[in-house]
């Protein structure tokens, strides 16, 4: 299976689904409570801006290391530094795809109760993360090869979480049902569509560079963690800056540095 056949069968097609469903609701004038349906669009491609220009050095440094290689047979051949182009393409797809996913859930769940701030809650949680990022680190840099596509990943993935939990932990868990409900089936799903790929020979993930747990016999437990944590990225980024309380919080932070109050 090439590259962009897996491409159109496991997400082009559900974009396509999730796609007609937000026609139809924006026909039927289903609200988004507690979010600003007007601004979804700007949001996704604000995440795709960011996926592409943070995730390419990253992506680039695992393929030219060898923890990721593709199929020759199965891509294009169009290369942009180490990466194919359908590698990009992946990164777009991904994010318009957990963007519908969100905007689906988000006109579906039922508005959670009492919002309780916690400035204590949020920094905890960064703290913790900022903790996982130090082990990442310290294990990407030790020199353990089986440790190489996890710690790295963490080691990317984690700073751009720090902000969200720094920001907005407490808004997350407020609507903690809707970020459980996008990422856990999302993730679950990309992560059983890469067995296909992997099964298919369209990409290969190096044994020497992973812990050598697999799910199913084939599936590395760091292809799930990238497919989980990249949509921690996404579904924390749509709740954020699309809920009235993250944009509350944020016109407030404006204020207050205008007015130079601590």
């Amino acid at each position: 299976m090439t590259y962009f056949g897996f491409l159109l069968r496991f997400l082009v097609l559900p974009i396509l689904v999730l796609l007609v469903v937000t026609w139809l609701d924006a026909r039927a004038r289903r609200p988004l409570r507690g979010f600003d349906g007007g601004k979804v669009w700007i949001i996704v491609a604000v995440h795709i801006a960011l996926a592409l220009v943070y995730t390419t050095p990253w992506d680039n440094y695992l393929v030219a290391t060898g923890v990721w290689s593709y199929n020759p047979a199965l891509v294009t051949g169009i290369v942009f530094g180490y990466v194919p182009l359908e590698e990009y393409t992946f990164f777009v797809l991904e994010t318009v795809l957990a963007g519908l996913w969100w905007t689906f859930l988000a006109r579906r769940m039922p508005a959670p109760g009492e919002f309780k701030p916690s400035k204590t809650g949020r920094i905890t949680a960064a703290g913790l993360l900022a903790a996982a990022w130090v082990w990442s680190a310290a294990a990407f840099f030790g020199g353990d090869p089986s440790l190489t596509y996890l710690s790295i990943t963490l080691f990317w993935a984690l700073p751009a979480i720090f902000p969200q939990l720094l920001f907005g932990a407490d808004i997350l868990w407020h609507h903690r049902n809707l970020v459980l409900a996008t990422l856990l089936p999302l993730g679950t799903y990309l992560s059983l569509m890469d067995i296909v790929a992997l099964k298919a020979s369209t990409w290969s993930i190096s044994p020497a560079q992973t812990t050598g747990v697999l799910f199913f016999g084939i599936l590395p437990l760091e292809e799930v963690v990238f497919f989980f944590i990249t949509n921690v990225l996404i579904g924390f980024g749509m709740t954020l800056m699309l809920s009235e309380l993250g944009w509350r919080r944020f016109q407030d932070w404006k204020l207050k540095r205008f007015q130079g109050l601590p």
